[in-house]
């Protein structure tokens, strides 16, 4: 088996995301999570993922701070996984992977499901990248400044 390489120490900060929900798994379980799945049996159930896979994969997001474990809402004595602060901040990353599977990966006449405005019943509008004064950007409007050493030679 070959072994994992972290890459918790990169210079990249998408390198280093994907240290921490890079792997097929921890991404569709935040997607519960952020869709009110909250207890092991509904995230095996929902995702037909291993025990011991699900177990690692819980652990994992919870010692990272993407997952906390509180009381079971019910008053019954599991614990359940709910998403941090951390972990709610993914949103958008699954927004963003929703809405490129959507234009990408189905045919037209393919049912697929949709995110909605709760308020609204109402498609949500697609996410768009802005300049700080307001103007749209797409890929070729932008560029990775690298890192200058920050610490001088000795």
């Amino acid at each position: 088996m070959v072994k994992r390489v972290s890459l918790w120490n990169a210079g990249c900060p998408v390198a280093r995301a994907l240290d921490v929900i890079g792997d097929w798994w921890s991404l569709l379980i935040i997607r519960d999570a952020v869709d009110g799945v909250r207890r092991f049996s509904e995230f095996q159930s929902g995702l037909g993922i291993a025990r011991g896979v699900l177990a690692t994969r819980l652990r994992d997001l919870t010692e990272r701070g993407i997952l906390e474990t509180a009381p079971a809402s019910d008053g019954t004595a599991y614990r359940e996984y709910v998403l941090s602060e951390k972990g709610r901040g993914l949103f958008l990353v699954i927004v963003a992977l929703r809405q490129w599977g959507k234009d990408n990966l189905y045919r037209p006449e393919e049912l697929r499901s949709s995110l909605v405005d709760r308020q609204t019943g109402h498609p949500v509008a697609r996410l768009k990248l802005h300049a700080l004064d307001g103007r749209p950007l797409g890929w070729s409007d932008t560029r990775v400044d690298k890192m200058i050493e920050i610490y001088p030679k000795a």
